[in-house]
């Protein structure tokens, strides 16, 4: 077993971000990946079962759900498994923190807060936007000016992360490289650059776990690797059927020529291996 806890198991990321004693993992990173917008000074968990309003409406549960002292909420999520829709589905998550600031009475005026939504993403086919960290806001599409903030997406793809420790520049760099590599590590790096990491150090030491806590920890990293098999499994699978998908239109193609030019065919049939039906059908 590796020397630290897998920050991508579910344990593991709700280890760092998702309980009170550890909160200021939670702060820095939130900070760092919102620099220039936002300035957290502290947060508040909030229950993240979010029971729904009606009786055939689904049951919405965040891995990380918090409200920042001058009332902004924040999502963080870690999704690993592919799922159909994710896109829609984080911005379901999104709307329903936004209702739930509703107030009732004529005296609510509407005063909502912004809904930051982050979600990290350890695969390809979840959200592929193609690079590392999409951000998104509501824009008028003439003039590209921010319409409003109620909701602001980020979505950051860590297979796109592809810097090594001594290419990190930024401390947002910092934090994305010791979440993809941290199981592989054998001691954590950029203490020095920000000492909050020596405490992440100590709280994700898998010697630091107790029994009960390493036996959770087991499952949780089994259910993790499985995901990945599967996940991996599914993208060859896709890569085959595209690469048979190839090959049969470009058989096609030369058949449809070689029909064009007077091939008989049988001739064709020899030569691209389609059957005769394929071929009396171009």
């Amino acid at each position: 077993m590796s020397q630290f806890i897998n920050p991508l198991s579910d344990m593991g990321f709700k280890r760092i971000f998702g309980q009170e004693e550890n909160k200021a993992f939670l702060l820095d990173f939130l900070n760092i990946t919102l620099k220039g917008e936002i300035e957290i000074r502290d947060i508040r968990y909030l229950d993240k079962e979010i029971l729904p309003a009606q009786e055939n409406e689904r049951t919405i549960v965040y891995d990380v759900y918090c409200i920042t002292e001058s009332g902004e909420y924040v999502i963080v999520e870690m999704q690993k498994a592919n799922q159909a829709n994710f896109r829609k589905r984080t911005s379901y998550y999104q709307c329903r923190a936004v209702v739930l600031q509703g107030e009732r009475g004529n005296g609510w005026k509407y005063d909502i807060k912004t809904v930051y939504g982050i979600f990290i993403i350890d695969s390809r086919f979840n959200a592929d936007f193609g690079k590392l960290r999409t951000d998104l806001v509501t824009i008028d599409r003439d003039t590209g000016e921010q319409h409003e903030d109620v909701m602001r997406s980020i979505f950051i793809q860590l297979p796109y992360f592809t810097k090594t420790e001594a290419e990190c520049e930024t401390d947002f760099d910092c934090w994305i490289y010791i979440l993809k590599n941290m199981q592989k590590l054998e001691k954590i790096p950029f203490i020095d650059r920000n000492v909050i990491f020596g405490d992440l150090a100590k709280v994700m030491d898998v010697a630091s776990l107790s029994r009960a806590d390493r036996l959770r920890y087991e499952r949780s990293l089994k259910i993790y690797r499985d995901n990945l098999a599967a996940m991996e499994y599914r993208e060859q699978i896709g890569m085959e059927r595209g690469l048979s998908k190839g090959l049969k239109k470009g058989k096609t193609e030369i058949a449809r020529n070689m029909k064009a030019k007077g091939f008989t065919t049988d001739n064709i049939v020899e030569i691209t291996g389609l059957s005769e039906k394929e071929v009396e059908k171009l």
